[in-house]
């Protein structure tokens, strides 16, 4: 998701500044020549916003995220029976006897190393699609969200509005009532109609043999 991450924080690096937005006069037909404001102290109010964050924790963002996975799922069960087979076969290569023919051992070597490139092109190309389509999904809920930020902190009378979804984000200590992540996400919610996705169903345990202990997830 790291990609996925960076993307969303250069699209979000547009709520750094939020104008202010005054009303101004029609302009006459022929204009005298404006004198130059002298620049005037705004009482600064400033916010903080984890943007990726947000997007993530939208209704929205989440449904995304589900169903993409969801999308996915049956190339990720292929991928793991490939990979169950691979294992398969070096556990089989490593358990035959001492008596296998050097032509037989090279045979289950060239199987095994055939079968494991086809299983890393597999993952990657499923990885590669997957985090491309995700961002791609993501990249729209996160514009969308950028205007909700904006016309939130305008509300509230923000001056500032720094992202700091970003690992290089030069704030270093803050209040965390400037932080109104929670608020963007919540009004973001609230427009956009999105329910939240429903809890996912948790997976079977792998069954195991009575006195073993509890059984363990599988590997996701």
């Amino acid at each position: 998701m790291n990609r996925t991450f960076s993307l969303l924080t250069a699209l979000g690096a547009g709520l750094a500044l939020v104008p202010v937005v005054s009303a101004q006069t029609p302009a006459a037909t022929n204009p005298a020549p404006a004198a130059t404001a002298a620049p005037q102290a705004v009482d600064a109010k400033i916010a903080l916003v984890n943007f990726e964050q947000v997007v993530l924790a939208s209704n929205e963002g989440q449904v995304v995220t589900a169903n993409t996975q969801k999308k996915y799922e049956p190339k990720k069960n292929e991928i793991e029976r490939e990979s169950q087979d691979v294992d398969a076969k070096n556990k089989a290569l490593q358990a035959a006897p001492a008596t296998l023919s050097d032509a037989d051992r090279a045979t289950r070597l060239r199987e095994i190393d055939t079968a494991s490139k086809k299983l890393n092109r597999d993952a990657e190309d499923a990885s590669t699609a997957y985090n491309a389509e995700l961002t791609e999904a993501l990249q729209k809920v996160a514009q969308k969200v950028a205007v909700t930020a904006k016309t939130y902190a305008q509300q509230q009378g923000y001056t500032l509005l720094l992202d700091v979804s970003s690992q290089s984000s030069n704030v270093l200590w803050a209040l965390t009532s400037t932080d109104i992540s929670q608020a963007i996400v919540d009004m973001y919610n609230k427009q956009s109609g999105v329910n939240a996705p429903p809890p996912p169903s948790p997976r079977p345990a792998a069954s195991r043999p009575a006195g073993t202990g509890a059984n363990k997830p599988p590997a996701r």
